[in-house]
């Protein structure tokens, strides 16, 4: 059905429950599954530079790695993408991303791993949910799962 399954992912629990999903669906179609993290940066500072908002990026990079490599034994063909983005900015860039790619549908996790994760419905998510160039998938998960 999906040649092209985009996982757009912070690393976040909800967005591992949201990998299963977006596995299963790039199986079926015997298509490949395109993992895409963006990294948000913050305002410039006096001296011009823009570091990540999360510290841990790197480990996030090598976490999200991880899982597609466990993933290839199947035979699932893979691919980590890392984006940059200014802070508010993630959904346009998972959008931009996604058409570049050619990403014929997006599966994403309901929250992410920001402030406001207990919100029903993540910023990045509800946003995306507007610009997207094709279907989104959320993935539902509980409160609990993502703690």
């Amino acid at each position: 059905m999906f040649k092209k399954v985009v996982w757009a992912t912070d690393g976040s629990k909800a967005a591992d429950k949201a990998l299963e999903v977006a596995a299963d669906l790039a199986r079926e179609s015997g298509g490949e599954l395109i993992a895409l993290h963006c990294v948000e940066l913050t305002m410039p500072g006096k001296a011009g530079g823009r570091l990540p908002v999360y510290a841990n990026e790197d480990e996030v990079v090598t976490k999200i790695e991880g899982q597609l490599s466990g993933l290839k034994p199947d035979g699932l063909q893979t691919k980590v993408r890392v984006a940059r983005a200014g802070i508010g900015e993630a959904a346009q860039i998972v959008a931009d991303a996604t058409v570049e790619e050619g990403g014929e549908v997006i599966v994403i996790g309901t929250r992410g791993r920001g402030p406001l994760t207990g919100l029903l419905l993540g910023s990045v998510t509800q946003r995306l949910l507007h610009l997207a160039p094709c279907p989104v998938l959320v993935v539902p998960t509980r409160a609990e799962e993502t703690d």
